[in-house]
């Protein structure tokens, strides 16, 4: 192959990566002199020598560089290296050269334009890889934290794999898939891009049917008042493919968070139910008095009070500086566990608690409380018992005498 005809087709592959991949001929030339250097050195034994690609001919030349000096031995010893200003100033326009210049001499073989092929060929493919890799790196970073459609492209022992496009796999392990759900080979579904890695390999997409993100963001497609920020959500606690709660409030006195969310004729949470499968919604409203949040929490059952206990705080002894003997262990309180009690009638006590205990469950993750859940009847009995423990304390009888200090000389 002609020369001329390799250099057409170098600057043909530059301009279909520049045009077709996106990818910069300045970034693919700096790759190519790059390789260029690392062929000739292997080729050729030089150690310093550069490689000019020009990108309108493709033209390829090589040069060594050079160190003039005076020492004439340092020349003997490696003339790669070094050049003596006598030799520098015979040299065309080389009068002007003097110890410690570097001089360019150019050095291109004969027969350099078939190592230039096969190494160009080699760094296009590469750089194409790299490139590629970056480019669907970029672009689905952009989605991580947001929902994004796929199909299902197949499953194995750990993971069920999602065609995003581009020839790109989103990875769904075991906790990320819906318990309710069976995926099948080109189900089309929607998921939550949870996170996305760079690897040598290609970039590595995770994705989830499970994480509450998903329906906060189900829930700012299909609220337009969420998206724009008049109803924002609060807190989510959801147990995937059976129930979720999710807590909502208003920016706008005029605005029902919940019904805002409902939709007219349940509307927009009915198609939310729909995509996971059928998982029951429960939207609550967020209020900053713990004992209402606590009571709408525990929705549907009804909430007749709500009592707060006290924090215990558990105090953490710091280690006395060395060779302080007088130091003082101080305390530092943890941070205490948030409870509570909640009183509900006695035909309610089911309903509040939830089958398996789900409700409460969900209602503590909700608000972010230890939620005691006890009947009406049982706080009575329960206050009753403590009022009967208080008089019986009050009637014991204390022996005067036994208070009457000793009057016996010793």
């Amino acid at each position: 192959m002609s020369k001329s005809r390799v250099n057409e087709e170098m600057i043909d592959a530059l301009n279909y990566l520049e045009k077709e991949k996106g990818i910069k001929r300045e970034v693919i030339i700096e790759a190519l002199e790059q390789a260029l250097e690392t062929a000739y050195k292997q080729n050729y034994g030089e150690k310093n020598v550069e490689v000019e690609f020009n990108s309108l001919t493709g033209n390829i030349k090589v040069y060594a560089v050079k160190t003039i000096t005076d020492d004439e031995e340092a020349v003997a010893n490696d003339s790669n290296e070094f050049m003596s200003l006598a030799d520098a100033r015979k040299l065309p326009h080389g009068q002007g050269y003097d110890v410690g210049d570097e001089i360019r001499e150019e050095v291109t073989p004969r027969n350099f334009g078939r190592i230039a092929a096969q190494t160009a060929k080699q760094v296009v493919m590469q750089r194409l890889r790299e490139e590629e890799r970056k480019i669907i790196y970029d672009k689905y970073k952009t989605y991580e934290n947001e929902i994004i459609t796929g199909e299902v492209s197949r499953e194995d022992k750990r993971f069920t794999y999602v065609d995003l496009g581009d020839g790109v796999e989103g990875a769904m392990g075991y906790r990320d898939k819906m318990p309710n759900e069976h995926y099948h080979v080109h189900d089309r579904i929607q998921v939550y891009v949870s996170k996305v890695n760079d690897d040598r390999r290609g970039p590595q997409i995770y994705v989830s049917r499970t994480a509450p993100e998903l329906l906060k963001r189900l829930f700012e497609r299909e609220v337009p008042e969420i998206k724009d920020g008049t109803v924002l959500i609060e807190n989510i606690a959801r147990e995937a493919g059976d129930r979720a709660k999710v807590a909502v409030y208003s920016n706008d006195p005029n605005v029902d968070p919940v019904g805002t969310c409902v939709g007219p004729r349940g509307s927009r949470v009915q198609a939310i139910v729909n995509e996971l499968d059928g998982e029951n919604m429960d939207i609550v409203e967020y209020v900053k008095d713990p004992a209402k949040f606590i009571a709408n929490a525990l929705n549907p059952a009804d909430v007749l009070d709500v009592i707060f206990n006290e924090p215990a705080e558990e105090p953490v002894e710091d280690t006395p500086a060395d060779g302080d003997d007088e130091a003082e262990t101080e305390a530092a309180p943890k941070e205490a566990e948030r409870s509570c009690t909640v009183v509900v009638p006695d035909n309610q006590l089911s309903l509040a608690i939830g089958k398996r205990g789900q409700n409460a469950r969900l209602a503590a993750r909700l608000t972010k409380y230890k939620i005691d859940i006890k009947s009406e009847s049982e706080m009575e009995n329960l206050e009753n018992q403590a009022d009967d423990t208080n008089d019986a304390s009050n009637d014991v009888a204390t022996d005067p005498a036994a208070d009457q200090p000793s009057t016996d000389a010793e």
